[in-house]
């Protein structure tokens, strides 16, 4: 089955930015939100991004209009028939989501593909509200969706094979880079992504520094563009908090941090300042609780092939702009300093040292 129709329930800021890059490479799309003017607003969204691409010579003019024409609103959930594939945008909680999938079953075909868009909710637990639940998976894109080139592609573990297969290539067609992913609580990035950025608050709560001060160490430590309190900022202490909280049941190395509490209850931004000198001692420190955040959740994960090395890179450098990925990273320091790095926390969370370590040294080759 190929997929050329593709309909998004949710116009928010992923189901917007997914639309535009769909019509922008091709895809019809049908968008539907209960929210009064959301899908209007999506549409004009998806227009003005087509026309900035235009003034910066990235699409032709007739290319814009093409696209923007490629994305209309439907009145209900039943303006989904005749999509070969639907694409679940909505808020993350489980509940919404398992009774539109519900809704979904009864109005559409059973060879027409359903995906959701979670970031941290099991696929195979969605899956179960599903009929026919072969044709059901993750597609979980990353933000700004118009833009990054990552999608991680889930597994429930009912997915058949082939329709994994088809939407690998179905990302491909849409400029995306798939990363393959085994069905796991916060699957291959955001299972380190969000452990690192709770790091970074357990050594704001703790008095290793400011924020100012490990945002700075983050670009050395991991190379990234941004450090984690700013991006914290960006996509807000309460989304932040959700997804950390999601990750619960791998255990306590993953509840929150108090400060991550406070702040995202609260959804109050950090405050950050400038970092001035930072002495080296601090720096260390702040380094090694940084590469802990990475280090240990994608050992875990590579215990459990949630994701190839490969993948984790790639995740890491495409999707979080970390030009030092945590494979590699971790080849680069060797297996004695990443076993010293996260024997502190072992002890203080009665945790095995992941079978992983072993390979450290390898990993990436």
């Amino acid at each position: 089955m190929g997929i050329a129709n593709v309909g998004i329930v949710g116009a928010g800021t992923m189901g917007t930015g997914i639309a535009t890059n769909l019509g922008r490479h091709g895809f019809a799309v049908k968008i539907f939100d209960n929210r009064p003017g959301a899908v209007e607003a999506a549409i004009a969204s998806a227009r003005g991004f087509y026309a900035r691409q235009v003034e910066k010579g990235r699409m032709e003019p007739a290319e814009a209009e093409a696209a923007g024409a490629r994305i209309a609103a439907v009145d209900g959930l039943d303006g989904m028939v005749g999509c070969d594939l639907v694409i679940e945008a909505v808020f993350e909680d489980f509940d919404l989501k398992a009774g539109l999938f519900e809704t979904l079953s009864r109005l559409l075909p059973e060879s027409t593909r359903i995906a959701t868009n979670t970031s941290c909710l099991r696929v195979t637990d969605l899956q179960r509200h599903v009929s026919n639940p072969g044709r059901f998976l993750g597609l979980h894109y990353f933000s700004p969706a118009q833009v990054n080139p990552v999608v991680e592609v889930v597994r429930g573990e009912a997915t058949e094979d082939a329709v994994i297969e088809e939407a690998l290539a179905f990302c491909r067609a849409t400029g995306k880079l798939p990363i393959r992913c085994r069905d796991s609580f916060g699957f291959a990035i955001n299972r380190f992504f969000c452990p690192y950025t709770n790091e970074a608050v357990r050594a704001l709560d703790e008095g290793l520094g400011t924020a100012a001060e490990i945002d700075a160490v983050a670009k050395e430590a991991v190379g990234a563009a941004a450090g984690p309190f700013f991006v914290m900022n960006i996509i807000k202490p309460r989304i932040n908090l959700h997804a950390i909280r999601n990750l619960a049941p791998l255990g306590p190395f993953y509840a929150p941090a108090a400060g991550m509490i406070v702040h995202g209850e609260a959804d109050r931004p950090f405050e950050i300042g400038e970092a001035g000198e930072i002495p080296e001692q601090r720096r260390r420190e702040i380094t090694e609780r940084l590469w802990l955040g990475v280090f240990l959740p994608v050992l875990q994960a590579l215990d459990e092939e949630v994701a190839e090395p490969a993948d984790f890179d790639t995740g890491a450098r495409e999707a979080l702009k970390f030009t030092r990925p945590p494979c590699a990273l971790m080849d680069e320091l060797g297996r004695a300093e990443v076993a010293r790095i996260l024997d502190p926390a072992l002890s203080r969370y009665g945790i095995a040292a992941p079978a992983s370590l072993a390979r450290v040294g390898n990993i990436s080759r």
